[in-house]
């Protein structure tokens, strides 16, 4: 699931470098060339807009569109758990790990060529994976999903960046950019119990088709190509070591799941760390790095992904633990188990700007991102006291709510103080890493919750029906007070890694970033 800001952003900056002034040696200029056709003096814009406010929905309401319909899917495939979590974690992993990859593609080959053929292997992606036959067919179409949309996402945050250089009119359009990235979330939810409940769980992934052709045909007449024009390599070593080093890392945790004794799991652990240790390596070497490693090597900025990191993994994992006890142990419907997970992103969306405005003024970025986690952590202690045949008012909207206060004090502060500090032709970069932080730490920390799940599943002994869904209740649980830890651990990197006063942390100019994912 990707975070959700309610409150309207500030203009985010563009995927390409815009300045080459203060490029530091070693770096090959970047400059924007110049657009063609001034979309910002065409009524066309706001068709330009709509099309790149519906992809924006699309991508991020595909994290989460399939959960509610896995129950379904997994006896209709004969899914395993592990293969369960597969669907979801192939989708956030390829995203994550191939966005900063996706942006350079679309500065350099063209935004509106980059869009246009991302949005067409969406929709063939989305198709594939809806007339799925196996567990693998589907699992393969979810990965060339995240493919796809790492190269839609950032070409429409650039298109919309070209599209309104400046003014009010480039606020408005940033604020409709990002509160759709906001509701994409809990419409994915709701969207899918409605598809799964009255029609058929395959049509979750069926409706992203229509949606591509309707967005294929509208932006190849009103869009207007542009491009970064200088000296322009791509770093593909760097994209296939961080790929690969982040795969074997998630297969290794997944692995997990039978044993943490099993040689196999820790090939895959230690050759995802030396594959990522050799990303290092090449990033620190190549004139135009995939990563600048400044970016990460800041130490608020570094606490801030690792921040994002962890989020995503309770974001996208543990939220994924909830929807399966609303549908397999106390037995909602999908609508019904897509509108009881609807509390957590209603909360988050009052309390954002109430944070915004009255919060953060005050005390500043620092006590949020360590009470959100805090907050959070408490939350998920209470969904942990879970019990089969417990009541929904009782134990999980109570936690629900707690979470949303929690992680709406996150989304406040964690995107603006990534960016602070983040020299010109670094913010592409910057704004794709924060969001590659939450769908990687969902990959991961999915991949890490689905072994303590299967270790308090084994740990049971079942001999009854009631005591299989006890069992089950059993591995939820381990869920959540995994990710409670995860977050005091967030609260403990805030304490140490971010540090600063108000005004460092939160100049009045620092620039906001558009959710991507």
């Amino acid at each position: 699931m990707t975070s959700s800001r309610a409150h309207e952003p500030a203009p985010a900056p563009t995927l390409a470098p815009t300045s080459t002034s203060d490029a530091p040696a070693g770096d090959a200029p970047v400059a924007d060339a110049p657009v063609v056709d001034h979309a910002d003096a065409s009524p066309r814009r706001w068709w330009i807009l709509i099309i790149l406010a519906l992809t924006q929905l699309v991508i991020v309401l595909d994290g989460t569109i399939v959960n509610i319909a896995l129950p379904q899917a997994q006896i209709e495939l004969g899914l395993t758990d592990v293969q369960r979590q597969w669907v979801v974690t192939a989708y956030a992993l390829a995203f994550g790990a191939l966005l900063l990859l996706g942006g350079r593609i679309a500065d350099y080959w063209g935004r509106k060529r980059t869009f246009l053929v991302g949005m067409v292997g969406f929709g063939a992606a989305s198709a594939i994976a809806g007339f799925a036959p196996s567990a693998e067919i589907l699992i393969a179409g979810r990965g060339l999903q995240g493919v796809f949309a790492a190269l839609m996402a950032p070409a429409a945050l650039a298109l919309l960046t070209v599209t309104f250089p400046s003014g009010r009119e480039r606020n408005t359009a940033f604020a409709i950019f990002g509160t759709v990235a906001g509701v994409g979330a809990a419409v994915g939810l709701l969207l899918g119990g409605v598809l799964t409940e009255f029609a058929d769980w395959r049509w979750c992934l069926w409706v992203n088709v229509p949606v591509a052709v309707v967005a294929l045909i509208a932006g190849q007449m009103v869009m207007t190509e542009s491009r970064a024009d200088g000296e322009n390599r791509y770093d593909v070593l760097g994209a296939i070591t961080v790929v690969l080093g982040l795969g074997a890392l998630v297969y290794g945790f997944t692995l997990a799941e039978e044993g943490w004794g099993h040689v196999e799991t820790w090939a895959f652990l230690i050759a995802g760390v030396l594959l990522l240790a050799l990303f290092v390596r090449i990033e620190s070497r190549v004139a135009q790095p995939l990563l600048p490693l400044r970016i990460v090597t800041d130490r608020v900025r570094g606490g801030v992904f690792l921040l994002q990191g962890l989020t995503g993994s309770v974001m996208i994992g543990a939220m994924l633990y909830l929807t399966l006890h609303l549908q397999i142990v106390l037995g909602f419907g999908p609508l019904e188990a897509g509108l009881a997970s609807l509390p957590m992103t209603a909360t988050i969306m009052m309390v954002v700007p109430l944070a915004t405005n009255l919060l953060l003024p005050r005390v500043g970025p620092r006590p949020l991102m360590i009470a959100g986690p805090l907050v959070s952590a408490v939350a998920l202690v209470w969904l942990s006291r879970i019990t089969a045949g417990g009541s929904y008012a009782v134990e999980i909207l109570p936690g629900l709510i707690v979470l949303g206060i929690g992680m709406a004090m996150l989304f406040v502060t964690m995107q603006n103080v990534a960016l602070v500090g983040v020299a010109p032709h670094d913010a592409g970069a910057a704004s794709a890493t924060v969001n590659a932080a939450m769908q990687i730490g969902g990959s991961i920390g999915l991949a890490l919750f689905t072994s303590f799940y299967a270790s308090a599943v084994r740990a049971t002994a079942v001999a009854s029906e009631a005591d299989q869904l006890g069992a089950f209740v059993n591995g939820y649980s381990a869920v959540f007070i995994a990710s409670g830890v995860g977050m005091v651990i967030a609260a403990a990197i805030a304490f140490v890694m971010v540090r600063g006063t108000k005004e460092q942390l939160l100049p009045t100019d620092a620039p906001a970033v558009a959710h991507v994912g």
